[in-house]
């Protein structure tokens, strides 16, 4: 699989925009059922992109 790339603002806010129309009760539930898919691949972008700039930010701390 790919990595797509997104910056961390960007799927931030397609998350807060997704989770808006969950919220609203603006979808059905075939497309509530992508829309969680599509977060869950969003968070993980997430998660991925601060785990590295923490290990960054530390390697950084330990070489000054």
């Amino acid at each position: 699989m790919t990595k797509e790339k997104i910056s961390y603002s960007d799927a931030i806010a397609e998350i807060e925009s997704i989770l808006q129309k969950i919220e609203g009760g603006n979808l059905d539930v075939d497309e509530l059922a992508e829309k969680v898919s599509r977060v869950t691949n969003l968070l993980k972008i997430c998660r991925d992109r601060l785990y590295k700039t923490e290990t960054q930010i530390n390697k950084i701390l330990d070489e000054g």
